[in-house]
């Protein structure tokens, strides 16, 4: 029997605009599947989802889920 490790969620919220910021940013955002203000995604509680929100924590607001 394989075990399923469940993976915690969380909830990413831009609240900043992305204008006049590094295109790395903008890039980041994107990747994260932000692309208007006040959009919010699910994302799993990763090492490299966290090292995503941690390059525009300016930009969004992040809640576990």
């Amino acid at each position: 029997m394989v075990k399923k490790i469940i993976m915690s969620k969380i909830k990413i919220t831009q609240v900043r605009s992305a204008i006049n910021r590094p295109k790395n940013q903008k890039l980041v955002l994107e990747a994260l599947g932000l692309r208007k203000m006040n959009q919010s995604v699910e994302q799993e509680n990763s090492p490299v989802i966290l090292g995503m929100v941690r390059k525009v924590n300016h930009l969004v607001k992040v809640e576990n889920i």
